[in-house]
């Protein structure tokens, strides 16, 4: 069979993987995807119709509604009465196992408790992904966006510090990080203004105000956290894992000028609060289960104990990246960095740990960024700073050059999960376009 160059069906094809599965009696004819049966990662959307909004899972290219189900006593009911996952974040791995797995035997084709007879069931639950709006996951209470990636600290340090100050002197000891806003985390799809602020042009000694020159994105995953813990009582790295709900795309947009401006003593502060984008479907830890890897060795230094991970432990994610850019004046998109989120440095679960360490409550639905994701080539840098070593060179975008975000310019980021034996899964798109800032004052 043929498939049109660079789509979906034709990357799939080219590798020799167990094919994801889709049921027949809502698949008829069997398409690539992101999301099959395997997967079923979870999100929030409203239909176009007027109903309100809900639960639900991506199966292919359409959504089941487990309000629906719950409404007829085919799922826990409590925790899908809320346009929001944080009641069903917050009910612990039991629960998100035993919900999963009823989902599977709901949705196959040959499962003694399968839907695929009931038509008035099924029109009522399964809903075109093309007929609704997707919206943030969870009400977001709190957001930490980590620095996690090796490469990217050393290259930014090498940038601005010199190769033999790449790195600060505590960041092979800590998972740093930096509490962010979570107001405007916003749901793909959704445009951003440009921002306004402070910077301080290059050889000037006084600082001008407008509209942010090096507007720069970044290419991160997130966790969604589930079960909290108390007030004072900290999560250990080796239960931290009962703590993660799951993992969405990020991307940590960032203004370049203003954060390099602002950022001293106290770091990032305009430069980052004015938009962060996520993906909407949260792909949870037992479906990443076929993608774990070891972390980057980490022995010089050796972690203080309740960072270290048992040798035998794989607690990264072997998770496929790519950025692509969409520019006003060309038609189609252009991918301009692929990079791993097995590059990363520091895990989720040492990153859940340490925020936690000095008795940090954490709650359902609070968000915790990766960092930019780097790879050791520079076809995998995770930001356009990174990508035009501080300016220093143009970024090829098709027939086009960039080196920082102009007006109009789209950012997708994609990630997915493939190998030899497993079934591919994918976290669908994370996107947004920029736009003009707002003439202020």
């Amino acid at each position: 069979r043929q498939f049109p160059p660079g789509s979906l069906a034709m990357r799939i094809s080219n590798c020799r993987r167990v094919a994801g599965t889709l049921p027949k009696f809502l698949f008829p004819q069997q398409a690539a995807t992101d999301f099959p049966l395997q997967n079923l990662p979870y999100g929030v959307f409203k239909p176009r119709d007027g109903r309100a909004a809900s639960v639900g899972v991506a199966l292919g290219d359409k959504i089941v509604d487990l309000r629906v189900l719950s409404k007829h006593n085919l799922l826990p009911s409590s925790v899908f009465d809320h346009p929001s996952l944080n009641a069903f974040m917050g009910a612990g791995r039991g629960t998100w196992s035993e919900v999963r797995a009823k989902l599977q035997q709901l949705l196959s084709d040959d499962h003694p408790e399968s839907i695929k007879g009931n038509d008035a069931l099924l029109r009522e639950a399964v809903v075109s992904q093309d007929a609704v709006d997707m919206l943030l996951p969870a009400h977001i209470g709190d957001y930490t966006d980590f620095y996690a990636s090796r490469e990217h600290a050393t290259n930014v340090g090498v940038m601005f510090r010199g190769k033999d100050n790449a790195l600060m002197p505590n960041w092979l000891h800590i998972p740093v990080g930096y509490h962010g806003r979570a107001s405007s985390v916003v749901v793909s799809g959704t445009p951003l203004r440009r921002p306004n602020g402070q910077t301080l042009p290059k050889d000037a000694t006084d600082p001008v105000w407008g509209p942010e020159k090096l507007l720069d994105i970044e290419l991160e995953m997130a966790i969604f956290v589930g079960p909290g813990n108390e007030q004072g009582n900290p999560i250990p790295l080796s239960e931290a894992e009962d703590h993660i709900f799951g993992v969405t795309l990020m991307n940590d947009w960032s203004a370049r000028g203003i954060q390099k401006w602002e950022y001293q003593p106290l770091g990032p502060f305009l430069g980052k609060n004015f938009g962060t984008t996520i993906s909407p479907w949260v792909v949870t830890l037992d479906a990443l289960a076929p993608y774990r890897v070891p972390t980057p060795k980490q022995e010089d230094p050796t972690p203080f104990p309740y960072l270290q991970h048992q040798a035998a432990d794989k607690p990264n994610l072997d998770v496929q990246l790519s950025v692509s850019l969409k520019t006003p004046e060309q038609e189609g998109e252009h991918v301009v960095s692929r990079s791993n989120v097995k590059y990363m440095y520091w895990s989720f679960a040492q990153q859940l740990a340490h925020h936690s360490c000095g008795g940090c409550p954490m709650k359902p639905g609070d968000l915790l960024g990766s960092g930019t994701i780097s790879g050791p080539t520079e076809d995998s840098y995770g930001s356009l700073l990174e990508l035009n070593w501080a300016g220093s060179r143009d970024i090829k975008v098709g027939s086009e050059t960039r080196k920082f975000l102009k007006d109009g310019d789209e950012v997708i980021i994609r990630g997915h999960c493939e190998s030899e034996g497993n079934v591919r899964i994918g976290f669908g798109e994370c996107t947004g376009k920029i736009l003009p800032a707002v003439p202020y004052p």
